[in-house]
Formats: structure tokens, sequence, C-alpha cells
């Protein structure tokens, strides 16, 4: 495991936060499924990929210095 991303891409990082989220939306009186938990968790992943990637480009095609060492 060399390679990392950042934890918004991270559908266990979705996962633990909808287990989590999930017996408190219950108590609401809604119900989520286990089967609804894991979907969730793969769509706000890559929901939460792509928003990273948008901010990345934004923020380079904004940027006002050159990247790179001196």
């Amino acid at each position: 495991m060399d390679e990392t991303k950042p934890w918004y891409a991270s559908s266990g990082v979705w996962g633990g936060i909808i287990a989590v989220a999930a017996p408190v939306v219950g108590a609401l009186h809604f119900n989520i499924s286990p089967a609804d938990q894991a979907s969730l968790s793969v769509a706000i992943a890559a929901i939460g990929g792509s928003i990273g990637g948008i901010v990345a480009i934004v923020g380079r095609v904004t940027a006002s210095k050159q990247i790179g060492g001196k």
C-alpha cells in the first residue's frame, strides 16, 4: 500500500460514518437497510472524490504562483 488518497475518497470512512449515522436516523423513524448503507458509502465516496478533483482543478487554474522548486 504505497498509494494514498484523501479521507473523503475512502469508502471505508464513509461506511463508518453511515454506520454511525444509521441508528441516529433510525431514531428519527427512518429505516436504512444494510444494502442501502453499502450503496450510500460507495456513492458518497465517489461524490467526495469528484468534489476533491474539482477543487484541485479550480485551485490550480486560479493559482497565482507557479508549481516547482527553486
